[in-house]
C-alpha cells in the first residue's frame, strides 16, 4: 500500500511539474497572462469603490469595512479557482469523451482533473487581494485578540474551501447534464460576486438562499463582523462570524458526496 502511494504522489508530482515548465517555456506569454489576469480581482475591488462613491456607507457599511469583505472573498477566491477552477471544464471532458481516458489511470479523477491545467497565470490576482486585505486591515480600527488573529488567517483559507466546494458541486453538474455550465457559473462566479458585498445590501428570498442557505455570507462577511467586532444587523450572534470552517466543511462534504455519485453514474462514450 506504501508503495502504491508513493507511485501515485511521483505521478501527481510529474502531472504538476509539467504545468510548472510549461509556464516556464513561454515566459513572455505567462507574464502577459499574470498581468491582465489582475483585471478580474482589480474589477471587484473597484466596483465596490464606485459602489460607495454617492454616499458614505452602504448597507449600513463604511467603505473599509466593505473593503475588508471584498478582499477576503477574493483572497479565498482566487485560492480556490487557481486549485479547483479548471474543473468547470469537466463538461467539455464529458462531451467529447476525454474524461474516459482519466479514468481509466490508476489515480484519483478529480486530482488528475486539478493538475491538468493548474492557472498559474492567476498568481497575481492572490498578490492583489491580499494588498487590498492589507490596506483594508490598517483602515479600520481593529481591536486584535488571538481569536481575531486567528480568524484572519483561517477565514481566506476556509472561503478557499468553501468556493472549492461550489466549483466542484457545479463541475458534478455535467455528469447529470452536460450543458450545465451556465447554472454552475451562477453559483460559483455569481456566488463570488454576492460575498464580495455587504449582505445587507441584499433582501428577502435572494438574501435568504445566498446567504445562509447556500452559506455564502459565512466566506466574508460574518468573518469581517467577527474581526470588526461589530454586531450583525441581521440579528445572528457573534460566533457565526467563526462558523465560517464548519460551513466550508459541510459544503466540501456535499460536493465530495455528489462527485463520488457522479463519478459512479458515469458512463463512458467508448472512444
Amino acid at each position: 500500500m506504501g508503495e502504491g502511494r508513493d507511485r501515485a504522489f511521483r505521478a501527481y508530482a510529474a502531472l504538476l511539474g509539467a504545468q510548472f515548465r510549461s509556464a516556464a517555456s513561454y515566459r513572455g506569454s505567462f507574464a502577459v497572462e499574470l498581468v491582465t489576469n489582475l483585471g478580474a480581482t482589480a474589477m471587484d475591488v473597484l466596483t465596490v469603490i464606485v459602489l460607495f462613491r454617492p454616499a458614505p456607507q452602504v448597507g449600513g457599511f463604511s467603505l473599509a469595512q466593505a473593503l475588508l469583505m471584498v478582499s477576503l472573498a477574493s483572497c479565498a477566491f482566487v485560492v480556490a479557482d487557481i486549485g479547483v477552477g479548471n474543473i468547470d471544464r469537466l463538461q467539455g471532458y464529458v462531451r467529447a469523451g476525454t474524461l474516459d481516458a482519466v479514468l481509466i489511470r490508476p489515480l484519483g479523477v478529480l486530482a488528475q482533473l486539478m493538475l491538468m491545467d493548474l492557472p498559474l497565470r492567476k498568481a497575481l490576482r492572490l498578490v492583489l487581494a491580499l494588498v487590498v486585505l492589507g490596506i483594508a486591515l490598517h483602515a479600520n480600527p481593529i481591536v486584535w485578540t488571538p481569536a481575531r488573529l486567528a480568524l484572519l488567517v483561517l477565514a481566506p483559507l476556509f472561503g478557499a474551501v468553501f468556493f472549492g466546494a461550489i466549483f466542484v458541486l457545479s463541475a458534478a453538474l455535467a455528469f447529470w447534464w452536460v450543458d450545465s455550465g451556465e447554472i454552475g457559473s451562477a453559483f460559483t462566479y455569481g456566488g463570488r460576486d454576492f460575498a464580495s458585498y455587504p449582505v445587507t445590501m441584499f433582501e428577502g428570498w435572494f438574501r435568504a438562499l445566498f446567504a445562509y442557505g447556500l452559506g455564502f455570507a459565512f466566506v466574508a462577511y460574518q468573518p469581517a463582523l467577527a474581526i470588526l467586532g461589530i454586531a450583525d444587523p441581521l440579528g445572528l450572534p457573534p460566533w457565526a462570524g467563526y462558523a465560517s470552517p464548519l460551513v466550508a466543511l459541510i459544503a466540501a462534504g456535499v460536493a465530495a458526496l455528489a462527485w463520488r455519485a457522479g463519478i459512479r453514474q458515469y458512463r463512458s462514450t467508448g472512444s
